[in-house]
């Protein structure tokens, strides 16, 4: 089968595939050409069938260039959090054994901040994006300026193997490793499914380092859509690529969609949005009040969906019954079976919570390097990421809490274990929790709990000082309260429910 990009490329030559936030244009042709010449380049560095490649940068041309190019090439397509430092830079390096690395201008001094704790670094290739290329690194430009355009011989599919890393409960983030990419059956029927089309102009508005923001422009590529893109994500700007563009298609988490509502009315008022006939929302709990004010501004296109980066698409909410079901998430998708179940492995009746587990063609093979973290959350195909649901009569599934302790603050996801363990370096801690508390702007934002030591009274300032540099800032703690002592059971194990349900409950939820 003729790969699909070059497929455009001669069916399309001149339409746009992807438009900058700038106003810049690259036709597919011209897209399939420097996809090309960057497999021809990554080959020529060695890099070969099933190695990964890291890849670190903002919204950008080249984020296509690189995903089509390990697509083609079957490499490992691994785009890293660009909110990330030093050691959680390198543990990700080593871990994924990427045989080349790639950064944006804007990150170069990271990574080579964490190059120094990168083991064999010295037989990695490191390409710099951009004019200004530093000693140490190779000119990606240079790279590609040098290489054929001839189209690989390669054996593609619509969709490669991919790797994102997500946080881990024990201070280290996993690799969800798709070792054969995705599903083409699914990936064919999420694209029916939401009646995309090649006629669809798409913006991807949030980080493609995100797993949802990346699949649904990499969804249109593959029907031969055209995708704008927001270097970062800001709200106006947003508003004014849709009226522009005539954008009828966008994923954003509930936070971006918060802050363009949030803007205040006269200036949403200055923006035709009238274009926009499918606004996907997920990563986050998507507030019944949210729904119903983005409603009322986007009209009747809001979807929700639940998902993870290990599962892929398992419920679904449309416009027909957002409103009708506004704290539900919706049904379990075509092809794809959800069981609840209780402590002991039991299925739940009706109506009564459990642990959401699901089954489909959608779900990823494995955790890298972690047998027994993939193992534990697998059982007989269906897998789990903790969460707590019931489901209602009419089938729409209701998250209603968590089993395990993650902070989600803005769609991003935050394991306290991470916070914790840094924060135990400080003299002055004895013991710790890192809990989410309820923000209205955020769903929930980061605290920390602390209990000094004997003796040692430390200063908000101080912990927080300690923290920054050490740890990405979005895992930072907003605010420290002090403790003498924490709730624990029996055995010692710090009962964290008791010490985050104080900050909860004023609101009536749980998580």
């Amino acid at each position: 089968m003729a790969d699909i990009l070059a497929m455009y490329a001669a069916q399309t030559p001149d339409k746009p595939a992807v438009i900058g936030e700038d106003g810049s244009r690259v036709t597919y042709s011209q897209l399939n050409s420097r996809v090309n010449r960057c497999a021809a380049a990554l080959k020529g560095l060695g890099l070969q069938p099933g190695q990964d490649c890291i890849h670190v940068h903002y919204n950008c041309v080249e984020g296509f260039e690189m995903g089509h190019a390990l697509r083609k090439m079957r490499a490992i397509t691994t785009p890293m959090n660009h909110r990330l430092r030093g050691q959680e830079v390198a543990y990700i390096l080593n871990d994924s054994d990427a045989r080349v690395v790639i950064a944006g201008p804007e990150f170069l001094a990271v990574v080579d901040e964490a190059r120094a704790e990168v083991e064999d670094a010295g037989s990695r290739h490191w390409l710099a994006l951009g004019d200004d290329v530093p000693a140490g690194w190779e000119s990606y430009e240079e790279l590609l300026a040098a290489a054929s355009d001839v189209e690989p011989d390669t054996p593609s599919e619509i969709t490669g193997p991919t790797m994102i890393y997500t946080a881990g409960t024990t201070g280290n983030p996993k690799g969800a490793l798709r070792r054969q990419g995705a599903d083409p059956v699914v990936v064919l029927s999420w694209i029916q499914w939401f009646g995309f089309t090649a006629n669809d102009v798409h913006l991807l508005a949030g980080p493609g380092y995100h797993s949802a923001p990346a699949a649904f422009a990499g969804l249109h590529t593959i029907i031969g859509a055209t995708v704008v893109f927001e270097k970062r994500f800001d709200a106006e700007t947003s508003l004014r690529m849709i009226q522009e563009h005539g954008v009828t298609t966008t994923f954003m988490a509930p936070i971006l969609v918060r802050r363009i509502l949030d803007l205040p009315a006269e200036v949403r008022a200055r923006y035709d949005v009238s274009s926009l006939k499918t606004l996907v929302v997920a990563a986050a709990p998507f507030p019944a009040d949210l729904k119903r004010r983005a409603v009322e501004y986007f009209g009747p296109c809001v979807h929700e969906f639940y998902g993870a980066t290990e599962t892929g698409l398992v419920t679904h909410i449309g416009p027909e019954d957002i409103l009708r079901k506004p704290d539900s998430c919706g049904r379990a998708t075509p092809g794809t079976e959800i069981v609840l179940l209780d402590e002991d492995g039991n299925e739940v009746p009706q109506g009564e919570p459990g642990e959401l587990w699901a089954r489909s063609a959608a779900t990823f093979g494995e955790y890298l390097n972690k047998p027994e973290a993939t193992a534990r959350n697998f059982r007989e195909e269906f897998f789990t990421v903790g969460d707590i649901a019931y489901i209602d009569d009419e089938g729409f599934v209701h998250i209603c809490d968590r089993k395990i302790d993650m902070i989600i603050s803005g769609g991003v996801n935050i394991y306290p274990a991470e916070v914790e363990a840094v924060l135990h370096e400080h003299p002055a801690v004895e013991d710790c929790a890192v809990i989410g508390i309820p923000d209205e702007e955020w769903g929930e934002t980061v605290k920390a709990v602390v209990k000094p030591r004997p003796g040692e009274r430390p200063a908000e300032d101080d912990l927080l000082g300690f923290l920054r540099g050490r740890i990405a800032d979005y895992k930072v703690p907003r605010s420290v309260d002090f403790v003498d002592d924490f709730p624990r059971d029996a055995a010692g194990k710090l009962l964290k429910r008791l010490v985050r349900d104080p900050y909860w409950e004023k609101t009536g939820q749980r998580i």
